[in-house]
């Protein structure tokens, strides 16, 4: 790890942060993906929660 970590420098023109696709932007502005992942995420807690209960 410490070999890669030689090879980064700071502040080069290299040195970006990544720029997300237009499917990404789709995905993260999509009301529909965005309930159905709404849905998923709270079915998940609640599954958490009934093992916590028992």
């Amino acid at each position: 790890m410490e070999h890669i970590e030689k090879n980064i420098k700071p502040y080069e023109p290299s040195f970006t942060t990544m720029v997300p696709t237009g499917f990404v932007r789709f995905m993260r502005t999509c009301i529909i993906w965005q309930f159905i992942r709404f849905i998923v995420i709270n079915i998940k807690m609640l599954a958490v929660v009934k093992k916590s209960h028992h």
